[in-house]
């Protein structure tokens, strides 16, 4: 079909009318528009000062975590009990789908879950089949409101950021305490001393312990003089235990190509309590069957149930999770607790701060970097294109503008500042940038065309001439600019109404971009017409001629 001119088409004749008039009555009334604009810029900071912060917004992974933790020493036909009350209460949920649990560790060097650890992972319904007005935190509220058992520390997560934290830091659940010192009593005591500090902290649930003492270990005491009086070794004592306690191996099977080892030991009827293993028999040269009590102290003694180092220094850790609360702010005044409260290191002891807060820290030191570099390299980009620092500086000037908008709609989105906020306002920089391009570049023709009308003098060039011709070239090549930003916005708009996997994360990303297209379109249109218009102004004035730059579009 035929293109039509920019003067006959309609649509362009509709926005000229509509814009020419708002553009002459800012270039009319500068000191309004600017200190509209600037008051708007620094409402936008507290703002952004008052926004809660976090690491990256959680991801809904469509399924629930359940990680309780019971005593160090509970039993296996214990557990099994517990986790079968479990799943049996957590299946009478109408929105869960199937529940599987496990408690202890899998059969691989990797997993080091102690029996007192229980996983089970609960695969949730769609949202379609759920009941009418709830979500995936209420139904979390109601399975813990349920699954309330004595001896057990409820605590929720999800399966994939639950990996992702034990591998990162070691830590299961949202933050953690390390305890760091070199006697394990100590540090225990330590950590109940920082979990008390903690409770009832505004955002801090599924707080506990993890435990470093309370294990139960069999004390085989060797009493040597009996052993002489019978005429016996230590060696033959341990023989004996490993035997029937542990099982040693006799031999091998060998079927096909699969070698068995062959370990034997006795039956579980025989060593199932402390009474029976202290009749098991040794065989004395000179007394003939004597039982093991004879020969030594039998009994059960407490311990560490699992041993945690770091950088060759005894660990422990308080855990919790947070809910209805930014990270930052839940931590920060957690923070201020501990130091508030008294007498809870002592002296050779300390802590330190892990899970996804310090992937927050880390990822704000990070960002501290990547933004300037990332403004100085759009910075130097315009001054090569422009030849120019006024005219690059005059192009950069719409990141902070187009940040009025971003702050806006994040802080009545309530979001949180992350890091994906972070890479939506860096974004967003750039599509601020480059519109702010389009309009530099048309007020540059509408300058070579005023001087080739009247010359590159103050003589012959007035004020009303710098006004007329730059509200042409702000007004008569308005179809290019409002479509740089229409592009931007249309693309972004339908993620606000997606509700699909990946939106919680895709949304803090495009919020920010939206707001500050809207705000840097705006400021823009206005605004940069009227820097630009005072910049020719300060030159004809000072100079006697303009500065134009010759930019191919």
């Amino acid at each position: 079909g035929k293109f039509r001119p920019t003067d006959s088409h309609p649509v362009n004749r509709f926005l000229e009318r509509g814009y020419e008039p708002i553009i002459r009555w800012v270039l009319k009334w500068r000191k309004t528009t600017l200190t509209v604009n600037i008051l708007a810029l620094l409402i936008s900071i507290p703002l952004l000062m008052r926004l809660g912060t976090e690491f990256m917004p959680p991801l809904d992974e469509q399924s629930i975590l359940f990680m309780p933790v019971t005593l160090p020493d509970v039993s296996n036909g214990e557990i099994k009990r517990i986790l079968q009350v479990q799943d049996k209460i957590i299946k009478s949920v109408p929105e869960v789908e199937s529940v599987l649990g496990k408690a202890g560790r899998a059969n691989t060097a990797t997993d080091n879950s102690p029996m007192s650890m229980i996983e089970t992972i609960i695969m949730l319904k769609p949202k379609s089949q759920w009941r009418e007005g709830i979500n995936k935190k209420d139904i979390i509220k109601e399975l813990d409101t349920k699954l309330q058992i004595p001896g057990v520390v409820n605590g929720w997560t999800q399966p994939i950021i639950n990996r992702i934290n034990m591998l990162a830091t070691g830590i299961r659940t949202d933050v953690g305490i390390k305890v760091y010192g070199q006697n394990l009593d100590t540090i225990a005591r330590v950590s109940e001393r920082v979990k008390m500090a903690l409770e009832g902290t505004p955002g801090v649930s599924d707080l506990f312990v993890d435990p470093i003492t309370g294990g139960k270990y069999l004390d085989v005491d060797v009493n040597r003089a009996e052993l002489a009086r019978y005429g016996l070794t230590v060696d033959d004592v341990n023989q004996t235990v490993e035997f029937a306690l542990g099982g040693a191996s006799i031999g091998n099977t060998v079927e096909g190509r699969r070698r068995f080892s062959i370990s034997v030991r006795m039956a579980q009827d025989y060593r199932n309590s402390v009474e029976r293993i202290k009749r098991i028999p040794l065989q004395s040269p000179t007394f003939g069957e004597v039982p093991l009590s004879s020969v030594a102290d039998i009994k059960f003694v407490d311990g560490p149930p699992m041993i945690s180092s770091e950088n060759a220094l005894l660990r422990g850790a308080v855990m919790f999770n947070i809910r209805d609360r930014d990270m930052g702010g839940t931590v920060q005044e957690a923070m201020k607790k501990l130091e508030s409260a008294k007498n809870i290191l002592p002296e050779g002891y300390f802590i330190e701060w892990s899970g996804q807060y310090e992937n927050l820290i880390s990822g704000e030191k990070t960002l501290k970097i990547i933004a300037p570099i990332v403004l100085l390299i759009i910075f130097f980009s315009l001054y090569f294109a422009f030849n120019s620092l006024r005219e690059a500086f005059l192009s950069l000037i719409t990141v902070p503008f187009a940040l009025i908008g971003g702050a806006y709609i994040i802080f009545f989105w309530d979001v949180n500042l992350s890091v994906a906020v972070a890479v939506g306002f860096i974004a967003l920089f750039g599509i601020a940038v480059e519109t702010g391009i389009v309009m530099v570049i048309y007020l540059n023709d509408a300058m070579e065309q005023l001087i080739k009308a009247k010359g590159n003098s103050r003589e012959t060039i007035t004020k009303e001439d710098l006004r007329e011709y730059v509200v042409h070239g702000a007004a008569k090549r308005l179809r290019p600019k409002l479509m740089t930003v229409c592009v931007s916005l249309f693309g972004l708009v339908p993620v606000l109404w997606s509700n699909g996997v990946g939106m919680d994360v895709m949304k803090p990303i495009v919020l920010p971009m939206i707001g500050g297209v809207f705000t840097s379109a705006v400021h823009i249109l206005l605004v940069t017409p009227l820097i630009f218009l005072m910049s020719k102004e300060y030159e004809l004035r000072k100079y006697g001629k303009l500065e134009v730059h010759d930019v191919k579009h």
